[in-house]
């Protein structure tokens, strides 16, 4: 048997001697003529990236299956290796799940607050997807904001302005907004009260384009660790980006460098202030992170806390200000004051506003209003 110093002084004898070999050897593969070309191994990625390119269903639907099966074959086998690791997780999510089955369908007491945080569930989990739907996809993503939460703080600024309250009943809010019974006084409408009317459903919207910024960050980390080059536009131009960074000219080139410096070299306040405001090229800052290493929770909190936080309040103010009753009657005003077709174009737009008021004071032409939930129906007199 060896001392530990006599077997560190072996080992770095040994690892020694394999270095010798392989440099031994590369020079010899130089010296044959037989030493690899950087532009072979460039061609033969190039070659294989578009032979997986030509591996679809329209084109190879035999190869494809297989390899969907062989593929799908091997995720369950992991999966199922993990589970039958963490038997005690899987048995205590499986009561768990039983417990929760049980309150949800078990009639009692207990059914109203049930009601009530399935309620608030499915609104979180509404807004959170359209958050994933507006930022994943490495910048196709659907423009969620623009057809769903912008109309929804709009219409919930015209209606605080035109019933003086925030307080809309509930049902029908949020589907459906109408003045309370008891309005308020003129004026009482500030920023601050409807900032904080919409504030549950813009910060959903926020976690959800946060959480949809993980796969940039994914692959690249992915493609970092394995040494692999994955088949991702993004990602090559990223990789080419670093390759001649110096050399780069053009706006859109010098404007992706600086976003990878700053979150490169400034870390978690670099993440911060490029989530903080709109910014396109953040999907780049996603792949840097992941290229890069950085940590886990420091690219997703300051990504939460710039998305959710920061830039959606950014986002909400203009939207408020934007629509708030002022802003809208000078806006109506300025489109009259147009010359020729001022006051034609100016006539719609009021049809609609004052169509608009009417449906806030609507209530119902029955007379009353049902709540329904879980077969059960409960009428109350205007």
């Amino acid at each position: 048997l060896l001392a530990p110093e006599e077997l560190l002084i072996y080992e770095m004898a040994e690892n020694g001697k394999n270095c010798d070999q392989r440099r031994v050897a590369m020079n010899k593969e130089q010296y044959n003529g037989s030493f690899t070309d950087p532009s072979s191994v460039n061609e033969k990625k190039r070659r294989d990236r578009e032979e997986r390119q030509n591996i679809v269903l329209w084109r190879q639907p035999l190869i494809t299956l297989q390899y969907f099966s062989l593929e799908t074959l091997v995720i369950l086998k992991e999966w199922t290796s993990k589970l039958w690791h963490r038997q005690s997780v899987v048995v205590s999510f499986l009561l768990l799940l039983a417990v929760l089955i049980a309150t949800y369908y078990v009639e009692g007491a207990h059914q109203q607050y049930v009601q009530r945080i399935e309620k608030q569930f499915l609104l979180y989990a509404y807004w959170i997807g359209l958050g994933i739907l507006s930022s994943v996809g490495l910048g196709t993503g659907l423009h969620t904001f623009l057809l769903y939460l912008g109309p929804h703080i709009a219409s919930v600024t015209l209606a605080a302005y035109e019933c003086n309250s925030v307080n809309f009943p509930e049902p029908p809010y949020p589907d459906q907004i109408i003045c309370p019974d008891e309005e308020g006084t003129e004026g009482a409408i500030s920023l601050w009260s409807i900032i904080s009317k919409v504030r549950i459903e813009a910060c959903m919207w926020g976690i959800g384009t946060a959480i949809g910024e993980l796969p940039p960050y994914f692959m690249a980390r992915a493609a970092r660790l394995s040494g692999a080059e994955p088949d991702d536009e993004e990602y090559q131009e990223f990789e080419e980006m670093l390759e001649h960074a110096q050399a780069a000219q053009d706006f859109a080139s010098r404007a992706k460098l600086a976003v990878q410096n700053l979150v490169q070299k400034v870390g978690f306040f670099g993440i911060l202030a490029c989530a903080s405001i709109p910014n396109p090229l953040f999907d780049l800052a996603g792949i840097t992170c992941g290229h890069f290493l950085v940590p886990f929770w420091t690219f997703f909190g300051a990504t939460l806390i710039g998305k959710a936080i920061i830039k959606m309040h950014i986002q909400k103010i203009f939207v408020i200000i934007t629509f708030s009753k002022h802003i809208v009657e000078q806006m109506v005003a300025f489109i009259g004051a147009v010359p020729g077709i001022g006051p034609s174009l100016q006539k719609p737009f009021q049809e609609y506003l004052e169509a608009q008021r009417q449906k806030l004071h609507h209530k119902s032409e029955m007379g009353t209003l049902q709540f329904c939930g879980k077969g059960k129906c409960l009428e109350e007199d205007e």
